[in-house]
């Protein structure tokens, strides 16, 4: 009989720079798949800043309790419920470092599993959530006093957790996929605001919200990338921005998508209130966030919820601003600009950093009233005959 060889590990321990200029400790090993295959893995200890030796490394990645030398084609005891099945998800998708979900997605999962998903289905054996009817798992969605996309999440992430099963074997059938339906349509529309009310809003800002704000809506920056801004990112001779990382949770990370990574455009009227605003903040050495919190000393950046709720949302409404506001109105406000200017949709697309023209047009750009009123007028026009009879003109007048 063939003996095969016990294989031990220790893993490596190893300093990474990341784009955003921070030092990381990068803890690297082997694991042994469910199909006998060894793929490597890499989990993110911390920053090298609050982990100054490789011992203080060592003893925070002792604290994770993680074993490197499971194998999960022969010693490991295959889940058996769906509680051990998401447990087995999360060291596996849901750990720092992880290429395949940003740190802001693996944190909503844990929390849509943790509170809605094992509590309602964890205890059920592997084999009985296979069987279990999708118009049953419609029915407890409906149940929940949640949006439609919350409801869409939780139906995903369901999905994703049965789909690890069956890679790895212990899932057969997939309970979810084209067998639960949920719609994601939002219950609010984000309605874009006019340029009228950008001006009044601008108006009563002071220069640091107003700055923020000026290099949000013409870049049309997502809320994370805004607030992840340095005084390094920027070029100013050559009235250039870098857009590389993004900041959820004071957690920095990078941006959320390989398209969303761009240098974009800087207008001199931008430039000129950005300098105005670093000639008067405390922090602005090249490392410093552009929009520092002052309670912290410089060492976070502001919380974008705080400025939306205290600084931005007042303002809107002394403004006369009825709509309802988010960070995401302006991101919508910007592509919906840019094609009322009319901009190419190529254009539009780059701009606003979308993986897809499809996005642009379907998600982001609303339509402006007049637009719509002359493209209606030319149809008509198109169709009527070039001579109307006099009683279509009498009810026309």
């Amino acid at each position: 009989m063939k003996q095969t060889r016990n294989r031990y590990q220790l893993g490596s321990l190893t300093k990474l720079k990341r784009d955003s200029g921070h030092e990381v400790w990068v803890f690297r090993w082997r694991e042994t798949q469910s199909d006998g295959k060894r793929r490597p893995r890499k989990l993110v200890v911390g920053s090298v800043k609050k982990l100054a030796t490789e011992r203080a490394a060592r003893l925070a990645l002792e604290s994770l309790g993680l074993n490197i030398n499971q194998d999960l084609s022969m010693s490991a005891r295959p889940p058996r419920t769906f509680s051990e099945l998401v447990d087995h998800y999360k060291s596996v998708e849901l750990v720092e470092g992880s290429e395949n979900l940003a740190y802001s997605s693996q944190y909503g999962y844990r929390c849509y599993l943790d509170n809605w998903l094992v509590p309602k289905w964890g205890r059920l054996l592997l084999s009985e959530l296979e069987n279990i009817p999708g118009v049953y798992i419609e029915q407890w969605l409906k149940t929940i006093p949640k949006s439609r996309g919350t409801k869409s999440k939780l139906r995903n992430i369901l999905s994703a957790v049965c789909s690890h099963g069956l890679r790895y074997g212990w899932m057969k059938t997939h309970p979810i996929q084209g067998k639960v339906r949920q719609s994601a349509k939002p219950e609010r529309e984000q309605i874009p605001l006019e340029i009228q009310e950008l001006q009044a809003l601008f108006a009563l800002l002071p220069l640091e919200y107003r700055v923020l704000l000026l290099l949000d809506v013409p870049n049309g920056l997502r809320c994370g990338e805004l607030f992840a801004l340095q005084w390094s990112d920027f070029e100013f001779t050559k009235k250039t921005v870098a857009i590389h990382k993004s900041i959820w949770k004071q957690h920095v990370g990078p941006v959320k998508t390989k398209e969303s990574e761009r240098i974009m455009p800087l207008d001199e009227a931008m430039i000129a209130d950005l300098l105005a605003w670093r000639s008067q903040t405390p922090y602005a050495n090249s490392k410093d966030w552009v929009f520092a919190s002052r309670r912290m000393r410089g060492k976070q950046p502001l919380w974008p919820e705080a400025v939306m709720r205290n600084h931005i949302r007042p303002a809107a409404e002394q403004a006369g601003i009825k709509k309802h506001i988010s960070w995401h109105t302006f991101r919508h406000t910007f592509s919906t600009l840019l094609m009322e200017n009319g901009e190419d949709v190529k254009t539009v697309q780059t701009m606003c950093r979308h993986a897809s023209p499809l996005i642009t047009l379907g998600i982001y750009t609303h339509a402006v009233d007049s637009k719509k009123r002359k493209a209606q007028s030319k149809v008509v026009e198109m169709i009527l005959p070039k001579t109307r009879p006099e009683s279509t003109a009498e009810v026309t007048a």
